[in-house]
């Protein structure tokens, strides 16, 4: 089930067979260690204000993404679909796509609608820029509700990708779409600088919260991309709101052309050749800052570099505080935590930024895996973290068949990750530290916070005191004092 690249010591990819496959990568997954591709496209899209996510495909698939995201973040979540039928499958989906824009655009007077493709419509070879360029023609002179919605298109067939890889696709999407186009409605002049641009990746509401507030201590003004912080973790309502408020504005979006500097997360995204970030660096010379995910002392100490070049002003007096504390609190817990041993999966840039961490506790992650395919986790993993080269196996395209493979060899102290490796820490009997996405089976996965030094302490707290009640647990006698 794994490939050659995963095997312990060895890392880096192999080569590339015939057409660009993969010669070691499994044809079959048992519970892969991802989800799929229009997943993330659709949370990325909740992040922008106004926005409607619309799949073009069959309407199984917005069923399905809707009960993983209502069942991860417990708020109210609408996906629109086309909802092709047998006519549609071979004949295409022209008009189901241009009904369900005038459906969502008279149901919802949405400000964008975010068009994500799915297997069905992707195999198919839907030509998606045609027929959305064919509607904004037919409908260029149509009113509704004032304006006409924002259309943004991202290919997310779940055949060739993951959720994480959705989510970035959506975003890249946005940027490239919107960022230095006029208002098609009262243009204004454009004048003076924009805030920071910060693409945090896929990260709780909680997270997102606390970037706003981490920045600001800098006196930095930032726009979130996305930023689903109010409209995934929001009051609770009287009446039943069909469009929640917050997140990005279309307006902010146009303005990324004129941000002050853009800083972009992720260790493995950072190798990407074209991302949200690059397209503003390239076309727009936005100076771009590409960081690990900002957890653990390095991971912060990184993003607060990135802070200090961008604005310009050393670290603030609070945030050097929280610092202290978290390295205060490695001494404290490295009695317990010394020789541990942490089996960690998820997306890229969450696990990598995890492992990186973890290796600053003196807990070794044995096991890394991730479901994406991308070939960049052990390199940006090694460059970030060197010393682990030669003690930590990466997985890339794994699945929970492929971890359990290695599980007995490697006896691991805990697992790190979604809700979907619970079956398999119970069979071991060791502590499952829950994190990333999905999170079905705990309440309060959107208020999980990693990022920023206070976030990482959150995250160290909760996986020493896993450890320390593992230990009583498995005690005969009970400790009440460790």
């Amino acid at each position: 089930m794994s490939c050659s690249s995963c095997k312990p010591g060895v890392v880096g990819p192999p080569p590339e067979g015939p057409e660009g496959e993969h010669p070691d990568f499994p044809s079959g997954s048992t519970n892969p260690c991802k989800l799929c591709t229009p997943l993330g496209a659709c949370l990325a899209f909740k992040g922008i204000a106004g926005a409607v996510s619309l799949l073009h495909g069959s309407q199984g698939c917005s069923t399905y993404i809707r009960r993983y995201l209502i069942s991860h973040f417990r708020e109210p979540i609408d996906i629109a679909s086309t909802n092709f039928s047998e006519d549609s499958a071979v004949f295409g989906g022209r008009k189901n796509l241009h009904t369900a824009l005038d459906n969502v655009g008279r149901q919802y007077r949405p400000k964008l609608v975010g068009i994500a493709t799915t297997c069905l419509s992707e195999t198919m070879g839907e030509n998606m820029p045609m027929l959305i360029g064919e509607y904004r023609a037919e409908n260029r002179d149509i009113p509704l509700a004032g304006e006409r919605p924002e259309l943004v298109h991202v290919s997310t067939p779940s055949f060739k990708g993951t959720h994480a890889e959705g989510f970035h696709a959506a975003v890249r999407a946005l940027v490239e779409t919107l960022a230095g186009t006029p208002e098609t409605q009262n243009p204004k002049p454009e004048t003076g600088k924009a805030p920071l641009a910060v693409f945090p990746g896929m990260v709780s509401p909680a997270d997102l919260r606390h970037l706003r507030d981490f920045c600001a201590t800098w006196g930095a003004e930032i726009t979130l991309v996305p930023d689903y912080a109010e409209t995934l973790d929001g009051p609770s309502w009287s009446d039943f709101v069909r469009m929640p408020e917050g997140g990005t504005t279309v307006e902010e979006l146009r303005a990324l052309d004129r941000a002050v500097a853009a800083l972009e997360f992720g260790h493995s995204l950072a190798a990407a050749p074209a991302t949200a970030g690059t397209h503003l660096n390239k076309k727009f010379n936005v100076p771009l800052h590409r960081i690990g995910l900002p957890v653990g002392v390095r991971g912060n100490d990184a993003f607060c570099e990135a802070l200090e070049a961008a604005t310009g002003k050393a670290m603030p007096v609070r945030v050097a505080a929280e610092r202290g504390r978290l390295v205060d609190s490695y001494v404290d817990a490295h009695k317990y935590l010394a020789g541990k041993k942490a089996v960690i999966y998820g997306e890229d840039d969450l696990v990598a930024g995890l492992a990186v961490f973890l290796a600053e506790t003196g807990i070794t992650p044995v096991l890394v895996a991730s479901g994406e395919r991308n070939r960049r986790l052990a390199d940006a993993l090694f460059t970030a973290a060197p010393e682990l080269r030669g003690r930590t196996e990466v997985r890339e395209g794994s699945d929970f068949g492929d971890i359990e493979s290695r599980i007995e060899e490697l006896k691991p102290d805990l697992l790190i990750g979604s809700s979907k490796g619970y079956k398999l820490a119970r069979s071991l009997g060791v502590p499952l530290v829950r994190c990333g996405f999905p999170v079905h089976d705990r309440l309060g996965s959107q208020r999980i916070q990693l990022l920023g030094y206070a976030g990482t302490q959150q995250l160290f707290d909760r996986i020493v005191n896993a450890l320390l009640e593992a230990k009583q647990e498995h005690s005969d006698i009970g400790y009440s004092y460790l």
